[in-house]
């Protein structure tokens, strides 16, 4: 493809993702495809001789398109928000379109100072110390297996140049809580810390873990002979966006010389509203904390942002340097080879630079109180209407409810549930995740797509009263 083929073709993608923008509300939320319906439209084989573009551009309608879940669509209520703002969407375009790569600082200045500055400009919004340095991770997954390997080698006196966690005498635990995200026990299980020393601690009754019985948890594998290493506590978990009290946790970590991590990835966000901040009271005291700008704030999704207070520990754990990769530059800028996983990284700081500057601070923050407030109306509603219950406290953006008919419970109730919600996503008007909280199961109503307006939850409300009553 020649540049002036690049840009008639730019311009037909461009114009393309602009109408299906406009055009969302009146799509299908869910597909309805069945599965191999997309692979069966496609060749076996690779094409022997060029297609035209505008063949391959075709197919985005005929078969990319009705196979998707539309997470932009402002009825999308499930999982978590995935929004991908327009500015931040131009952002991820011209990174691919540079194609550049950072190995080292000095294989693209720019890639590495705009990183610098733009996670400095998060870290500033929702209110972090300058104690905090960031770098953009592709996901909390990733970000949190960074986070334990930093607290194995600290534990360890660094293990990893010595004979690994196979030269260590006694086991290291890990403790999260049966509402910590399941990507908490993955990065356990690839760091090396095994199954069995993965300790669930006790939550409250707001689904948020006890201080008391975490410092219990410890005690125990002490007196065992077991070696505590790492908290995971969560400020916003999952199922119910439960928050974990951070300020007492950190006490307990800090008295025993535990790693804490805080799982943010998707409350993060709100800590750009200062009226939410208390919801992690105590996170200076924490030895790391990853949030995703790629959730409810707008980046396009990859960036997740990874904060550490020791940035020479992260460096120790994750360095490498080749002489193929050494510069006269090493000794006074970041190299942000050795803050992750990865050698290379692409551009990813490109759309979170263009998000904060074409929304501004004061643009995100206004879209996350309406996100809030509708929450909030929703809540209030479904708790004023016979036989529907709100499940959880709401302490940000998403419900958590179930309609519960006069006799019905246990089993029938869980089949009752699950019923109803799967017709109405199959309808593909709105998109709901059902989820087991305390053994049943119930409906997460997530807000936060970034067209969502209040018409379109009172819309949402509508249609879970008319599902359960098709149900009934």
């Amino acid at each position: 493809m020649s540049p002036e083929e690049f840009r008639k073709y730019g311009h037909a993608v461009v114009d393309w993702i602009a109408d299906y923008r406009t055009r969302l509300a009146t799509l299908p939320v869910m597909a309805k495809t069945a599965p191999g319906e997309v692979r069966v439209m496609l060749p076996d084989s690779p094409p022997e001789h060029a297609e035209s573009f505008d063949s391959i551009l075709s197919d985005l309608d005929r078969v990319v398109l009705p196979g998707l879940s539309l997470w932009q669509h402002p009825r999308f209520f499930g999982y978590f928000p995935a929004n991908s703002s327009l500015a931040s969407v131009l952002g991820d375009f011209l990174s691919t379109g540079l194609g550049v790569l950072g190995l080292a600082w000095q294989s693209s200045p720019a890639l590495t100072e705009i990183e610098e500055v733009a996670t400095d400009w998060l870290r500033q919004m929702v209110g972090l110390s300058s104690a905090w340095n960031g770098v953009i991770q592709d996901t909390a997954s990733t970000s949190t297996l960074i986070a334990l390997l930093s607290a194995r080698e600290r534990a360890t006196n660094y293990s990893l140049a010595q004979g690994g966690l196979q030269s260590e005498k006694d086991p290291l635990v890990v403790y999260v809580t049966a509402h910590s995200h399941s990507s908490v026990d993955k990065a356990a299980l690839l760091a090396g810390f095994g199954r069995a020393n993965i300790r669930v601690v006790a939550h409250d009754s707001s689904f948020a873990m006890r201080p008391d019985a975490m410092e219990l948890a410890i005690e125990d594998d002490k007196a065992a002979g077991r070696i505590p290493c790492a908290v995971v506590a969560t400020t916003g978990t999952t199922t119910t966006t439960a928050i974990d009290p951070i300020l007492t946790i950190a006490e307990v970590t800090t008295r025993h010389g535990l790693w804490l991590h805080v799982d943010a990835a998707m409350a993060g966000s709100a800590m750009i509203l200062p009226e939410f901040r208390s919801l992690w009271d105590g996170i200076e005291s924490a030895d790391s904390i990853v949030l995703n700008p790629h959730k409810w704030l707008g980046v396009a999704f990859d960036c997740s942002v990874y904060f550490v207070r020791d940035s020479q520990h992260l460096i120790r754990v994750m360095s490498t340097n080749p002489s193929y990769l050494q510069t006269s530059a090493d000794g006074q800028v970041k190299n942000y080879r050795d803050w992750g996983l990865p050698l290379g990284r692409r551009f990813r700081a490109l759309k979170l630079w263009f998000l904060i500057r074409e929304q501004g601070v004061t643009g995100l923050q206004q879209r996350l109180r309406r996100d809030i407030e509708n929450a909030r109306w929703l809540a209030e509603v479904v708790r004023q209407t016979p036989g529907w219950n709100v499940l959880a406290h709401v302490s940000l953006q998403t419900v958590c409810l179930r309609y519960e008919p006069v006799g019905m419970s246990g089993e029938s109730l869980d089949q009752f549930t699950l019923n109803w919600v799967n017709e109405l996503n199959r309808s593909g008007y709105t998109y709901l995740t059902p989820a087991i909280l305390e053994g049943r199961w119930m409906v997460r109503v997530s807000i936060g797509a970034e067209q969502t307006e209040r018409v379109h939850v009172e819309q949402l409300w509508r249609a879970l009263q008319a599902a359960v009553l098709r149900t009934t």
